[in-house]
């Protein structure tokens, strides 16, 4: 079994809001998947279902965000599911709206939900980071979060959401490069910039590789003993 906890906030006052994505996307799961009707157990509303072969646990905590962990740790122990079988879906303040990142275990990132799964689940679960955008300052963050989504993210967010439902079997099978490029293909999110490499030195104009390869601290040529009689012999050169 693999279980996919979405991280939110419970009541309608905060359904729509950007910190309640990972109940979004759960959402979207059941509605294109075949799942058990909702009920409520361990602190959180559930639905059993199968993606791809696998049996599948939809838990969407109802502690609210700070005690996320106290849910899902239960539901581990009472299934036996290894903390490697647990995917949290999550809203990610520092990821550009629309995009998506998976990873596997790593910092909360001053996340409360990922704080307390990590107290009561350990921290090597994988962590499915969808972008909700910064909204430029510290003090802005708590109303952004708790803000509803703007009529203008429904172009990224419906997509989104979708295509994590469309694409679940990739998820469920580790598939994680090729399951991130879909939701990249569905929301038009350009890809995340590659790291700048170190630019080379340029070549100084006019010198040979040869030239080049020996530095600024070539040594001068000698001006006596055989070698500089050799020299003199090969190019001309003429005593004073």
């Amino acid at each position: 079994m693999q279980i996919f906890a979405g991280l939110g906030n419970p009541g309608s006052s905060y359904a729509r809001n950007r910190h309640n994505i990972g109940f979004m996307a759960l959402d979207a799961l059941y509605r294109r998947h075949s799942f058990s009707p909702w009920s409520k157990k361990f602190k959180a509303e559930i639905a059993e279902g199968e993606i791809a072969g696998e049996r599948v646990l939809l838990l969407k905590p109802q502690t609210f965000m700070n005690l996320s962990g106290e849910a899902v740790g239960e539901a581990m122990r009472f299934y036996k599911v290894p903390v490697g079988a647990v995917l949290a879906i999550h809203d990610e303040l520092d990821l550009a709206p629309g995009r998506a990142r998976l990873k596997v275990g790593g910092g909360h990132g001053g996340h409360n939900g990922l704080k307390s799964m990590d107290a009561h689940c350990g921290k090597d679960y994988r962590r499915l980071r969808l972008g909700i955008g910064h909204p430029g300052s510290k003090e802005r963050v708590n109303g952004h979060v708790l803000g509803d989504f703007a009529k203008a993210d429904q172009a990224w967010l419906e997509p989104l959401l979708d295509a994590i439902a469309d694409h679940a079997d990739m998820l469920v099978r580790g598939e994680d490069s090729q399951f991130l490029n879909k939701l990249a293909l569905a929301t038009g999110a350009p890809p995340e910039p590659e790291a700048a490499k170190p630019a080379k030195p340029a070549k100084p104009a006019g010198q040979s590789h040869i030239r080049q390869a020996r530095g600024s601290g070539t040594k001068p040529l000698p001006a006596t003993g055989p070698m500089a009689e050799m020299l003199k012999r090969m190019f001309g050169a003429k005593d004073d």
